[in-house]
């Protein structure tokens, strides 16, 4: 036996005598997956972008800039990326108090939170609508400072943040449950403050956990339709969101220009959920943590 070929007889034999899984072999298992992936995402997107590529780059360009286009691509990622920011802190805030603390109610608020999972998107925009609504138990107290919440992009904002924090929670509440306390205390014992606890001690393993639902977030946001048109006003130029555009393109039967805003909101969001996800990664490495 020459050393070149041991050391692959003996992965042969480990390959031969590892325990068998639960579930069919790798070919099998792999198969299903593609096959599952390809009818319920690439087939659709391609589609989708097929169906865009009729009117040519020129044509998708000329889309996107039209002004009213360009003015709801910019509120649907704007809003939605300020909205998925605001999330995260308040997300993390509610998952640290979640798992750290215990009080009266606490598996009441913790139900809460998942609530916008399982509402309806359109019964959540009405119940928003009625809240913030200049006559609205919320909406009159901010009329009165100034502040109109219902029927601009603030109405907008509130709208994703509801539809987000979830996200944002359900991410982060594991790992802080498996933070040990000890950590803190003997961070505290050598001297380091409070501020220097969380920042060194407490935040660097969570990182990974806060990017992760900021981009569930966003891309809830992005895609949310159902609960931001009741609220939103619809007005074009102020209010008025990307996919509610790909609705009314629908209805006046122009097809291609809906795949077009489509296929723009489609590049847009994996360009930006690629960044957040190369972000993930290097703060992992940077961190440590795998």
């Amino acid at each position: 036996m020459t050393a070149s070929t041991q050391p692959r007889r003996q992965a042969r034999t480990r390959w031969r005598f590892r325990r068998p899984s639960v579930l069919p072999g790798f070919g099998i298992t792999f198969g299903y997956t593609i096959l599952c992936l390809s009818l319920v995402v690439l087939i659709p997107l391609g589609a989708l972008v097929v169906r865009a590529s009729g009117l040519g780059l020129s044509g998708i360009l000329e889309v996107a800039a039209d002004p009213r286009v360009a003015s709801a691509l910019k509120i649907s990622f704007g809003v939605s990326l300020l909205a998925a920011l605001t999330a995260s802190v308040f997300g993390f805030l509610v998952a640290w108090v979640l798992t750290r603390y215990r009080f009266p109610g606490r598996r009441i608020v913790d139900a809460v939170v998942d609530l916008p999972f399982a509402l309806p998107t359109a019964v959540a925009g009405i119940a928003l609508a009625q809240v913030y609504a200049p006559n609205g138990i919320v909406g009159a107290q901010l009329e009165k400072i100034g502040i109109k919440a219902a029927y601009t992009p603030v109405g907008i904002f509130i709208a994703m943040v509801f539809i987000g924090l979830p996200f944002a929670v359900r991410t982060v509440q594991p790992l802080i449950a498996e933070i040990d306390k000890e950590v803190e205390e003997a961070s505290a014992t050598l001297g380091a403050s409070r501020r220097a606890t969380l920042w060194k001690v407490v935040l660097p393993p969570l990182i990974p956990a806060v990017l992760t639902g900021f981009a569930l977030a966003f891309a809830r946001g992005v895609g949310e339709y159902g609960s931001i048109i009741f609220i939103a006003g619809n007005l074009p130029y102020v209010s008025e969101i990307a996919p509610l555009l790909i609705v009314i393109k629908l209805s006046e039967y122009d097809y291609a220009g809906a795949a077009a805003i489509a296929t723009i909101m489609l590049g847009i969001s994996f360009l930006t959920l690629l960044a957040i996800n190369l972000i993930q990664a290097w703060s992992r490495r940077r961190f440590g943590y795998v």
